[in-house]
């Protein structure tokens, strides 16, 4: 890649962000990395600079806050930094019934999840123009094509995301920047998801995929201008059973869902539920 050319990754400190920088780092690829401030992010970038010989920046600002994004540009404008790659990583995960969350919480994950992924996207439109051929990146969910509780707000951003992806993907395809967006399963991107996962049945374990997995497949298929990628054989099988079953059989699935849930906040035994439906509980 060419020395004056970055690759510009959100949410870059831990899980999978940073396992993007990593894999983009042994590609050597030049990095702008993005995350919240005293994140350790600066740390990061002097183990990528000294492991593969790159350049690496490293910027803390806290996305949520729309102003930031504005300035996050500003300044690889003022640093006369080149960007031809935008992974739009950053995000806040929930999971919870709608009643247990508040609205400043669901306005901070729309804002993450949405707001900052189209405000960046559009900032740095001119200049991927500038330095096609170009790609984007979006990092959506397998929520996005289930409806699942305690899910509801996160599931809907990623459904924004996947939607916004494939649009602008027609848009921006003659303009000589190409479009992605990955749609990953459960991750064990940090310590209490992990024990959550390690909770879960034998076949739901089998779909969780480490960050350091899902990175290599998520630029693969971003540099071969793949328009969804899912990875893991467990959460393509996953696709393959939604699109087969009949959707009243879908939606016993997703009652059925619910009503584990609501045994489980009073205190009750579950009622029994398919390993289909655990196993999507996962993601």
């Amino acid at each position: 890649m060419s020395k004056n050319l970055y690759t510009l990754i959100t949410g870059a400190s831990e899980g999978f962000g940073k396992a993007l920088a990593m894999e983009c780092a042994s590609r050597k690829m030049n990095l702008i990395l993005v995350a919240l401030p005293d994140s350790k992010l600066q740390l990061l970038a002097e183990t990528l600079i000294q492991k593969y010989a790159i350049e690496v920046i490293s910027i803390e600002k806290d996305l949520s806050i729309e102003e930031n994004c504005t300035m996050l540009y500003k300044q690889v404008e003022e640093l006369k930094l080149s960007v031809n790659m935008l992974i739009n990583n950053v995000g806040i995960s929930s999971t919870m019934f709608f009643s247990e969350g508040n609205i400043g919480f669901y306005q901070k994950q729309v804002k993450l999840n949405v707001v900052a992924t189209t405000l960046l996207t559009s900032l740095f439109l001119e200049m991927l123009k500038a330095n096609k051929p170009s790609h984007i990146l979006n990092v959506g969910s397998l929520s996005c094509f289930f409806y699942l509780a305690k899910k509801q707000v996160y599931g809907a951003t990623k459904s924004y995301i996947y939607s916004f992806s494939k649009s602008l993907r027609g848009e921006l395809s003659s303009e000589g920047i190409n479009v992605s967006v990955i749609c990953p399963g459960g991750m064990n991107t940090n310590e209490t998801i992990v024990n959550t996962n390690k909770s879960n049945n034998w076949l739901a374990r089998q779909s969780i995929m480490n960050p350091e997995e899902v990175a290599p497949i998520a630029i693969k298929g971003l540099l071969k201008c793949k328009e969804i990628i899912i990875p893991g054989r467990m959460n393509k099988l996953f696709l393959l059973i939604d699109k087969l079953l009949p959707s009243f059989i879908i939606k016993m699935i997703a009652n059925n869902h619910i009503n584990k849930f609501k045994s489980y906040n009073t205190g009750n035994q579950p009622t029994n539920e398919t390993v289909f439906n655990r196993s999507l509980e996962a993601t």
